[in-house]
């Protein structure tokens, strides 16, 4: 793999962004709001309630891990939707790009992009709803590896299914995370699910992450072989998806879809 060619992919994404008011403040405006929501509602539980369980580590800290992994994931697809909205393929692959090093380049991206959120989030939520990670420990930064690495596999998935039934199907891809949170209990225990939907979370690396987030904000121990399913299965998830990615390419040149790549070539 060419590092250079990874840079310039990356290094094209950047210069989108670069001077364009209009791209940068989606990569923290949402975030924000999101934060400032849920603080207030975290804040706000605190009060009516006489438990004394602090929802702010709960719920907000929940909050903040999700919204990571969903810009880690929109950081992917986006940089790979630039190139859907300006029909840019056959010029990429025409140079001696190959397909690792055009995904490592998207990834580059969607590290940078979801960073600056992810900053925005932990400032917004220590320094003004007061979200201590002492809760978590050391915990914090596998929980994040963890959503960091799936996020970027369903990134990969998603890209696949746009470049194979074309661009009216990006509209499939941006609710897939709000699909997911049922499945992966964001905001409640994986037990209050029906049976049939907790075999499905135990297939999905973030349902460990958030078991463990309430796990530990309870006071109690939440075992790293545990969260090592979660690492496991989202490197797993990993490799699926650059193996589908890999498929659909090969379709589109053989069939030529990558040549007429446009609205109406969805088949």
């Amino acid at each position: 793999m060419n590092l250079n060619h990874v840079a310039g992919i990356a290094l094209r994404q950047f210069y989108l962004y670069k001077g364009n008011f209009a791209r940068v403040v989606p990569l923290f405006a949402w975030v924000a709001v999101d934060m400032v929501l849920w603080g207030f509602m975290t804040r706000y539980l605190n009060e009516v309630t006489s438990s004394g369980y602090d929802f702010v580590p709960a719920l907000l800290g929940a909050v903040l891990l999700w919204d990571f992994f969903a810009r880690v994931m929109q950081g992917l697809t986006t940089g790979f939707f630039e190139d859907v909205w300006s029909r840019n393929f056959l010029n990429v692959f025409a140079t001696p790009l190959t397909l690792p090093e055009y995904v490592g380049g998207l990834v580059v991206t969607s590290i940078a992009t979801s960073a600056i959120g992810l900053v925005v989030m932990l400032l917004l939520s220590t320094t003004v709803f007061g979200l201590s990670f002492a809760a978590y420990g050391a915990m914090f930064i596998p929980f994040v590896m963890v959503l960091f690495l799936f996020g970027i596999a369903l990134g990969i998935l998603s890209s696949a299914m746009v470049l194979r039934l074309g661009p009216a199907s990006e509209w499939f891809v941006w609710p897939i995370p709000s699909l997911l949170s049922p499945f992966v209990g964001v905001f409640y225990p994986l037990s209050t699910l029906p049976e049939w939907m907790q075999w499905v979370a135990k297939l999905l690396p973030p349902s460990y992450v958030f078991e463990g987030v309430r796990t530990l904000v309870a006071g109690g121990e939440f075992s790293g072989a545990t969260l090592g399913w979660g690492f496991a299965l989202a490197l797993l998830d990993i490799v699926l998806a650059g193996w589908v990615f890999q498929r659909v390419y090969r379709y589109a040149v053989r069939t030529g879809l990558l040549a007429r790549y446009s609205a109406e070539s969805v088949s």
